[in-house]
Formats: structure tokens, C-alpha cells, sequence
């Protein structure tokens, strides 16, 4: 199974890392690490390099499509040779995938439109203008799209996808593999949950780190 993973200067890097690992656990699974140009990228804010390994070019079909968001994913939201090559593999594909703001650039693409999808909740209005209707959940499935909601969703997506693939038992084994077991210590990982202040309090966080990350 050949698995197309998109990689960008300014990724999130938990975005990727996370359903990655999952999806490693299917057997003679391939990961492709692929970008507009080999070489290495920067994860921010955390400053982890990451390297691409296949040029767009270079990979034109996939049985899974997995596309990340982060600070860099709103300039290719615009770039063609990206939204091109978006399109191309979807037609490939058995599943597209999205984690957090990968969902623009789905939609960027025209594939979500008309579709109920999840990204990163800051991100929602973005969404909608590109024909989606935004819904907070974790993970929404619409034919063989799937998007997930913010950075941590990107796991439960692709624990989901796993089980689609190979069947509930090898994701369960998978999720103990990784000993994915979940206790956050605070109950305030969405908006319905979090309160005016804490929401407050993140879009400021947020803000001031895409200021420092972005150009200006």
C-alpha cells in the first residue's frame, strides 16, 4: 500500500508524525515523504527538520493521500503545482485524508465542496468559503474523504482508516502498539468545552506564533 504524504517548509509536525506512525503498522506499507523539492523542511514552531524524499512529480498515484496543515500551509493554498498534484492523486486514490488545516488545501483544490468537513477550529470560516460546511468533530468520513480536526486528530483519523483497511483488530493492536491511550489532564480540547477566556487566551497564542513564523 503506497501512502503519499505531503510535507512543506512550516508544517506542524505532529500532524504528520502522528498518523504516520499509525499507518506504518500496515503491513508492506510504504511511506512516500513527498514535497515540491527533495531536501530537508522546517517544522515550526517546534524547529524539527524533516526531509522530503520524492518530488511532486515523482509520485503520481497513491491508495492514501494524508495532507497536514501548519503555518505553511496557507501559501500553497494558492500554488498551483500543489493544487495539481492534490487533484491528481485524489483520482488515485482509495482514501484522501486530511489533518487539521490540510483541509484548505482539499478544499482549495475543489474537493470539498458541498461536503461536511473538520479542520483546526480557528480555521472553520477558511473552510466554508472553499464550499464546505464545518463540523466540530474529530473525524468526519465523506465517501473516501476524510478529514480530521485539529494537530492530535490526525491519530483517531488514522486509527479509524486503519480499521477500514485491515479491520478493527489490527487498529486495536496498532492503538496498543503505541499505547495510545488518552487522559488529558484538562477536559478543554475543543471549543464547546474550553470557555470564552481559554479560547481567547489560544487565538492570542496562536496569533503570536504565526507572527513570529510567517513572513510579514
Amino acid at each position: 500500500m503506497k501512502i503519499a504524504a505531503l510535507l512543506f517548509d512550516k508544517i506542524t509536525i505532529l500532524d504528520i508524525v502522528g498518523p504516520a506512525e499509525v499507518l506504518s503498522w500496515i503491513p508492506d506499507s510504504e511511506i512516500m515523504w513527498v514535497g515540491a523539492k527533495k531536501g530537508v523542511v522546517r517544522a515550526e514552531p517546534t524547529g524539527l527538520n524533516v526531509t522530503i524524499d520524492y518530488t511532486l512529480d515523482e509520485v503520481t498515484e497513491a491508495d492514501v493521500l494524508m495532507i497536514p496543515g501548519g503555518p505553511g500551509v496557507r501559501p500553497l493554498l494558492e500554488d498551483q503545482a500543489h493544487l495539481d498534484w492534490v487533484r491528481q492523486i485524489h483520482e488515485t486514490t482509495t482514501w484522501t485524508t486530511s489533518i487539521c488545516t490540510g483541509a484548505l488545501l482539499l478544499g482549495a483544490a475543489g474537493l470539498l465542496k458541498g461536503l461536511t468537513a473538520t479542520t483546526h477550529w480557528m480555521s472553520n470560516e477558511v473552510l466554508e468559503k472553499f464550499g464546505a460546511t464545518y463540523a466540530e468533530e474529530r473525524v468526519i468520513q465523506q465517501g473516501k474523504i476524510v478529514t480530521s480536526a485539529g494537530v492530535s486528530s490526525g491519530i483517531d483519523m488514522a486509527l479509524w482508516l486503519l480499521a477500514e483497511i485491515e479491520g478493527e483488530a489490527a487498529a486495536r493492536s496498532a492503538q496498543l502498539c503505541i499505547e495510545y491511550d488518552p487522559q488529558p489532564p484538562f477536559d478543554s480540547g475543543a471549543p464547546s468545552k474550553a470557555g470564552e477566556a481559554i479560547i481567547k487566551q489560544a487565538r492570542e497564542t496562536v496569533q503570536a506564533v504565526l507572527q513570529k513564523v510567517l513572513p510579514a
